[in-house]
């Protein structure tokens, strides 16, 4: 076990020792603090939240009323009806851009930017020690090739969580520099069993933290795969890169005319499509997503692993 360990900390001494991984950090922290400046300069909070709560909830019965939509839809629609009438009825104001928990929430949308970075070291993981020759240096120890893999994955997993705790931690910093603590105490309503709940904001935020590392997670390990597999970084990033941005678009166009697509890898990346209720094809719930995820998941680490131990190496 401790050789085991001894693999993951050289790996991570080969992460942190080229310049392009603390430049990724350093671009991340800039992003951070710049998009918390961005917000603070720009936002123009409305001047009667009520009023458009009101509005926005005259609107929802409106299309209620007409009811040509389908299922999914239309619990979507009461459910943000319900909570805008409990918002109006316990005076409670949504949350916004330019708060502390608002700004913390819109951070969970920069872990894009996380899995990118991630995806650029897990490319490089095993493809840089072909290129670079060094694989047979690397295998000739007495250890199996199994162990060399997967520390060269968990490796890049423990870059990615490093990245999310930082990216966590410098939008809260920037969020109470910038906007103040004083609705730090504000609730998230949820809509839970056919009634309103009142829940803790910071639960929410981490949750949404947690369903976006899905797609993390799925990126990674593709890119991990495709790296092991054809031995070229740049095949893996640019592959990985076309999936994260391209993948989600294509497979919502192909979610409106086929059910197929609830099977394919982006339609259950989002997680966070369920805590709105709006799931991207009608039936899909949750552990569905849950399974598919971890099929693809159990099938890319096996093709890396099968072609990584049968490989010639003096090839």
């Amino acid at each position: 076990m401790s050789n085991f360990f001894s693999l993951i900390r050289n790996e991570n001494m080969k992460i942190y020792y080229r310049f392009g991984t603390w430049f990724m950090i350093g671009l991340l922290v800039l992003v951070a603090v710049a998009g918390a400046i961005i917000v603070k300069t720009s936002y123009r909070e409305p001047a009667d939240w009520r009023k458009e709560v009101t509005a926005e909830t005259a609107s929802f019965k409106a299309s209620l009323e007409e009811g040509n939509m389908s299922k999914t839809y239309k619990d979507y629609l009461t459910q943000q009806l319900k909570i805008n009438e409990y918002r109006l009825k316990h005076d409670i104001k949504p949350i916004a851009s330019n708060t502390f928990w608002g700004y913390l929430e819109s951070s969970a949308g920069m872990i894009s930017l996380v899995t990118l970075f991630t995806i650029i070291v897990a490319a490089g993981s095993v493809a840089s020690e072909f290129s670079w020759g060094t694989i047979k240096l690397l295998l000739i120890r007495p250890t199996n090739r199994a162990k060399i893999l997967l520390s060269k994955y968990m490796a890049a997993l423990l870059f990615a969580i490093g990245l999310l705790v930082l990216l966590f931690a410098v939008s809260a910093i920037s969020g109470a520099a910038l906007f103040g603590i004083e609705t730090i105490k504000e609730p998230y309503l949820a809509y839970q069993n056919g009634e309103v709940v009142e829940k803790s904001m910071i639960w929410y935020v981490l949750q949404m933290y947690a369903l976006n590392c899905a797609d993390l997670v799925m990126m990674t390990t593709f890119a991990f795969m495709i790296s092991t597999v054809f031995r070229n970084q740049s095949l893996a990033i640019g592959l990985a890169t076309f999936s994260l941005f391209i993948g989600p678009q294509i497979t919502y166009f192909l979610a409106m005319k086929f059910d197929w697509a609830k099977y394919l890898l982006f339609a259950n990346t989002n997680l966070s499509q369920y805590l709105d209720g709006m799931p991207m094809v009608e039936g899909m719930t949750m552990s569905f997503s849950i399974m598919m995820l971890l099929l693809y998941f159990l099938v890319f680490n096996a093709l890396a692993w099968l072609i990584f131990q049968k490989r010639d190496i003096a090839a």
